[in-house]
C-alpha cells in the first residue's frame, strides 16, 4: 500500500463527502484464473461500506475470491486530483432475504437515488434493484485498508 503523508490525505469527513457525492468507481477483482478484472461501476455509500448492483464476471469472481480493490478519484488535472483507494473484501447478497437482512442497503439505495437524480413527485426515490438471474446481485464491499490523497494540498 502506498504511503501518503498525513498532510496530503483526505480527512474522514472529506472522504465521506467524496464517497457520498461521486457516482463512479473502479472495482478490481481476481479471475478468471489469475487475471485482474477492472470494471467501472456506479455505487452507493452507507456507513463506510460500498454497495454496487452488478452482474456478470465481477459477481462470479467475488463468489470465488472476495478480495477486491476499489478506486474513486476526481479532478481534471494532476494538481487537483483527489482519490480514495480501498482494499478489502466483498460479499455478494445472493437473494432477497440477504438484501432484507443487510442493515445499510436501504441507505445505500437512497444514496444511489440521489446520485442519479431518481425522483418521484419531487421526492428522492431509492435505486431498488434486486437479485435476479444467476449474477444480478448487490455487492457489499467492506474496506480493510483506505488510502486517500488530495493533490491540491501540495501547495
Amino acid at each position: 500500500m502506498a504511503k501518503i503523508p498525513d498532510s496530503l490525505r483526505l480527512s474522514a469527513s472529506e472522504t465521506d463527502e467524496l464517497m457520498r457525492n461521486e457516482t463512479r468507481l473502479r472495482i478490481a477483482t481476481i479471475g478468471p484464473g489469475t487475471e485482474i478484472n477492472l470494471t467501472p461501476m456506479t455505487f452507493g455509500w452507507a456507513n463506510g461500506l460500498v454497495y454496487i448492483f452488478g452482474r456478470g464476471q465481477k459477481v462470479v469472481n467475488l463468489r470465488k475470491n472476495a478480495t477486491a480493490t476499489i478506486l474513486v478519484d476526481v479532478g481534471t488535472s494532476w494538481q487537483k486530483l483527489q482519490g480514495v483507494m480501498m482494499h478489502g473484501r466483498a460479499k455478494v447478497l445472493e437473494n432477497n432475504a440477504e438484501e432484507d437482512a443487510d442493515e445499510w442497503l436501504r441507505e445505500a439505495q437512497m444514496n444511489l437515488g440521489i446520485k442519479h437524480g431518481l425522483r418521484e413527485k419531487g421526492e428522492v426515490k431509492p435505486y431498488t434493484a434486486s437479485a435476479t438471474g444467476k449474477t444480478r446481485r448487490w455487492i457489499v464491499f467492506k474496506p480493510s485498508t483506505v488510502v486517500s490523497w488530495d493533490n491540491s494540498k501540495l501547495g
